[in-house]
């Protein structure tokens, strides 16, 4: 298994840049003192998880985003004041990490603010070794998954929409995500295969 927690990260000095490019774009849930667009150079952002617990489960799993090898990511850094930087760890490896399908990570990612500086700032980087890995799926292949998702945190076609809506608040577009997007529109008026009625 991957590296899974930096040590590190809880005890350094000063304050703390967390890398957000799915869910934390439009729900970080933690206290920070600024928010600055990013772009983190390396990894791209890819539907590449398969949800066990917040979006899917074990036996319909749907799909969540994962930094992957290769590329570029644009997303948003958040400041965190050094006080807040033991809780806000915590609360992200609570949030991210229970069940370890990615790597705690600090990279540097650049600012997209008038400074245009770089920054090292944590981010979770899938663990292509992990059972939940799901590599390069084709469109229709996500579209199956993210329909039959919903977990914890709901709706696997709520957290795709969300995100391509935080995206595009940023000025900017993702390709693969937006076409899915637009397949997910298609279906808004149809029920969810095999939808539980109390998940509604």
């Amino acid at each position: 298994m991957s590296e899974i927690t930096l040590p590190s990260v809880t005890t350094a000095k000063g304050d703390l840049w967390v890398f957000g490019y799915g869910s934390l774009m439009w729900r970080p849930g933690f206290e920070f003192s600024e928010r600055v667009p990013a772009r983190l150079v390396g990894e791209h952002r890819a539907l590449c998880v398969y949800s066990f617990v917040h979006r899917g489960t074990p036996e319909k799993p749907g799909l969540v985003l994962g930094l992957d090898r290769g590329g570029a990511c644009r997303g948003i850094a958040f400041r965190v004041a050094e006080k807040d930087r033991a809780d806000v760890v915590a609360y992200l490896r609570a949030r991210e990490q229970v069940t370890s399908v990615y790597r705690e990570v600090m990279r540097s990612v650049w600012l997209e603010n008038d400074a245009r500086q770089r920054v090292s700032a944590l981010a979770y980087v899938v663990d292509r070794g992990h059972v939940q890995y799901a590599g390069r799926l084709s469109l229709a292949d996500q579209h199956r998954h993210v329909l039959q998702g919903h977990g914890q945190s709901g709706a696997n076609r709520d957290y795709v929409t969300a995100t391509v809506k935080a995206i595009e608040a940023e000025g900017f577009r993702d390709t693969q995500l937006h076409q899915l997007a637009t397949m997910l529109h298609g279906d808004a008026h149809a029920p969810a295969p095999e939808e539980d009625q109390e998940n509604r």
